[in-house]
């Protein structure tokens, strides 16, 4: 069947036109930038500014939902958010594309499957009416009571989904682009997490078909044929995921099949999730194996925490002696939030108490990331920013713990500012999507 295609312009309309191409010829693609936190956000409109690209910023089901999520925003507010920052730093509305990531029961697995499945459409309905135009359907995770989820419930619960966004359409103006949608079964962990000790199993093309075959026939006995021409991505497992200190590497080779099963699947292109900490020259030929929309998240976060750990070693150096100042406790401060409420750490990291209390802070996991919104965390990040503000940072200390940024500053493209500095560190991850998406 031959997929429908849109001469409308817009962000949606530009997603569609990369990810055909890559269908196509496995060139070019996107990166989704999946994080609420503002520094990163402020990242990644700085580095779309730089490439004149599109902006491509999603919210898992956790992070923002109508209750708050760990954000304390719900998707009208996330989407004004993004869109103002974007507006405000120049970068045109039609460059900005806003997604829902595992939007789904997830939040709410602990309920009964009517229950969770009722607060998880009307999450979808509110992504849609906020602006989203890119939503991952994700049912895949069993809820309260249930069995094991056959494929087929699976697609049910999608279909579900997929009407209570299409419902939301008919609400909206007419001139506003209808959302396309990502479905798929073999859903990694939201947040990335190591399910295997020995390696991940990719998974095998037949599935990919039947998968396919399933939803389809599901949306079409649904009344959902119209919404089935907007699917433009498969969520699989390709191999690649990580854990507090593991990356599982993304191999060509084990991937080959999977990447030749969407010749069969007119315009549909892979989304592959948890792509964080995969070398630049893996993330490349991910594009070029039509993994087209690569998902990064925790990564950024965990450059966040780098940069700002790091300027806190710089506040030492500088203050260690001036007694009328109160040096900042940032990781103090995030330790102790974490003490409190283990919640959002605890099921993911094991070992002995020094493990787990290395992995806290520096886990690739960065489950630290869910706390930087507490006041007393963000009050410590205000003071280091304080402390260091207006101060002739030495080149040298900046040279001793953040190298990459010296490298920046002695060749003029940034000044010695510790929210410069904040931005070049995460940029710097970035950029690595940003060259993988570009085919360079």
């Amino acid at each position: 069947m031959t997929r429908g295609n849109t001469s409308s312009s817009g962000s949606c309309t530009d997603l569609r036109n990369v990810l055909r191409r890559n269908w196509h010829s496995g060139s070019g693609g996107t990166y989704a930038v999946c994080s609420s936190h503002p520094q990163v956000i402020d990242a990644a409109i700085r580095q779309s500014i730089e490439d004149d690209s599109l902006l491509h910023v999603e919210s898992t089901s956790s992070q923002v939902n109508q209750f708050g999520g760990y954000s304390r925003q719900t998707p009208e507010q996330f989407a004004h958010f993004v869109k103002s920052a974007a507006q405000s730093a120049g970068l045109p509305a039609e460059q900005v594309l806003l997604g829902g990531d595992h939007l789904g029961p997830f939040p709410w697995r602990s309920e009964a499957a009517h229950s969770a499945m009722e607060k998880a459409c009307d999450l979808v309905r509110q992504c849609v009416l906020a602006g989203y135009q890119k939503i991952h359907l994700d049912p895949s995770m069993p809820c309260a009571g249930d069995a094991p989820l056959s494929e087929d419930i699976i697609a049910q619960r999608a279909a579900s989904l997929c009407a209570a966004a299409e419902q939301a359409c008919r609400g909206l103006p007419h001139d506003r682009q209808q959302p396309v949608y990502v479905i798929g079964t073999e859903v990694p962990t939201p947040g990335g997490e190591l399910l295997a000790a020995h390696g991940l199993a990719v998974t095998t093309a037949d599935n990919v078909h039947r998968t396919l075959e399933t939803f389809q026939r599901v949306f079409r006995e649904r009344g959902l044929v119209a919404a089935w021409e907007r699917v433009v991505a498969f969520v699989v497992q390709p191999g690649v995921d990580f854990d507090a200190d593991t990356v599982f590497d993304y191999d060509a080779v084990k991937a080959r099949p999977l990447s030749a099963a969407l010749a069969a699947h007119d315009g549909i292109v892979y989304e592959a999730h948890s792509t964080d900490y995969q070398s630049p020259t893996a993330l490349a030929q991910m594009v070029k194996d039509h993994f087209a929309i690569l998902k990064v998240g925790p990564g950024l976060t965990f450059a966040f925490r780098e940069a700002v750990l790091a300027l806190g070693n710089i506040e030492r150096e500088l203050m260690k002696t001036n007694s009328g100042s109160r040096l900042s406790e940032v990781r103090e401060a995030l330790l102790s939030a974490m003490a409190r409420n283990p919640t959002h750490w605890r099921p993911y990291y094991h070992g002995d108490e020094e493990q787990i209390s290395r992995s806290l802070i520096y886990g690739y996991s960065d489950r630290c990331r869910y706390y930087w919104n507490e006041p007393e965390v963000q009050k410590e990040v205000a003071r280091l920013l304080d402390n260091l503000a207006g101060r002739n940072i030495p080149l040298p200390l900046i040279s001793q713990y953040l190298p990459g940024e010296y490298k920046a500053i002695r060749t003029g493209r940034m000044q010695a500012i510790p929210e410069q500095i904040i931005q070049e560190h995460i940029q710097q991850v970035l950029r690595h999507y940003a060259a993988a998406c570009a085919g360079e």
